[in-house]
């Protein structure tokens, strides 16, 4: 119930849902506490908001401790360093750290004292489990740390450069604001970020032009970072596609006896697809363009006499591309459908490189032709 396993769950919705608003309201308090007019209104209802709270996140960290080997896979590992590591890792330090610096400030009348209080604010980092797209940002910081550690490492050097140069440049014609090397890293970082706050500026001529440069090259760092980023993003958002769409593949019976390897390079094929009910998702006489898996849901082919019904782990739309020839029938989605789609192309490449798929897929397609032939009235009757 408090860890994500992909199994839907209202009972996991419920957890959730609770431990989302404790931390909200933690957090909340925290920032609203720092108005001075607040303290003396809402300062019973404050205190009150923070004990219920942390007394939450310790049973939150507790029920985390007793079923770490479940996470981490205690037939591995035994329960304790299970258990330990979990205690060990970023997130149950955080879980730990924020109760326990309350209790702490608590016991020893320093509640409100900055370095409590920062302690407090970390579990913001909490909100991770229940928001994935915070977990995507750390993930895509933890993957682009390299390049982005040597973009810092230019943007640090260029600002060496020119606050030294501004300092030796500057300092006889305002000495009070370029009185040293560090009082001119203050103007080389507002400048590099091309914020400009307008406190420190240069005077002289060479100082101006010296200005104009580094002004100049800092827009083009800052596009580094940028760049790295978004295509780190990209790159995370591709591959957990891929990771959910493997999973699928591996659950369809066609599938579900081939190696990962091949698992893998025809789930980069697959495009996922949304059918709404009562869709037509193929419809009879068309030319066939592709061939198609049901995940969820359940989809109809209206063929005479009877109509079929298909359901999650069945496939349709094969013999048009098998045989090159229109549609055969038409296939309506019964219910709302999570389908998996493979095109005409792709389809003739995975034939080619995994014969041993296609030849599975052609049994099927002829049986499927024979009951066809089989269920048709005979003519003249």
């Amino acid at each position: 119930m408090i860890e994500n396993d992909g199994v839907p769950s209202w009972r996991r919705n419920v957890v959730n849902a609770f431990f989302t608003m404790t931390i909200v309201l933690w957090l909340a308090e925290g920032v609203l506490r720092t108005v001075p007019a607040n303290g003396g209104r809402f300062g019973g209802v404050f205190g009150e908001i923070e004990w219920v709270v942390s007394i939450a996140f310790v049973v939150d960290w507790l029920l985390r401790v007793w079923t770490a080997p479940e996470r981490f896979h205690a037939g591995a590992m035994s329960n304790l360093r299970a258990r330990v590591g979990y205690v060990l890792s970023p997130m149950g330090i955080v879980d730990l750290a924020v109760p326990l610096a309350f209790f702490l400030g608590k016991a020893f009348s320093r509640s409100h004292s900055p370095a409590v209080e920062l302690v407090e604010l970390c579990a913001v980092f909490k909100l991770t489990r229940y928001f994935p797209g915070l977990d995507l940002v750390f993930a895509v910081l933890r993957t682009e740390l390299r390049p982005l550690g040597a973009a810092l490492a230019a943007m640090l050097t260029l600002l060496l450069l020119a606050s030294s140069s501004m300092y030796y440049l500057e300092r006889d014609a305002q000495p009070e604001m370029f009185a040293s090397i560090p009082h001119a890293m203050w103007w080389g970082i507002v400048t590099i970020a091309t914020v400009g706050y307008g406190d420190m500026a240069p005077v002289t001529a060479l100082g101006k032009l010296t200005a104009g440069g580094v002004l100049l090259v800092g827009i083009a760092l800052f596009a580094v970072p940028a760049g790295i980023l978004a295509n780190g993003f990209a790159t995370e958002l591709k591959k957990r596609e891929f990771i959910v769409t493997w999973r699928l593949i591996a659950k369809l019976p066609i599938f579900s006896d081939l190696d990962a390897a091949v698992i893998a390079s025809i789930a980069r094929l697959l495009q996922p697809r949304a059918m709404p009910k009562d869709s037509v998702i193929v419809r009879k006489g068309e030319p066939g363009h592709a061939m198609y898996f049901i995940l969820n849901g359940q989809a109809e082919v209206h063929i005479e006499p009877k109509s079929v019904m298909l359901g999650p782990g069945t496939y349709f739309g094969e013999i048009a591309l098998l045989m090159d020839v229109p549609r055969g029938a038409t296939v309506v989605a019964n219910t709302d459908c999570e389908l998996l789609e493979l095109g005409a192309t792709e389809f003739r490449r995975v034939c080619i490189e995994y014969p041993q798929l296609k030849a599975r897929v052609e049994r099927e397609a002829a049986a499927r032709l024979g009951r066809d032939r089989a269920t048709q009235p005979v003519k003249g009757e």
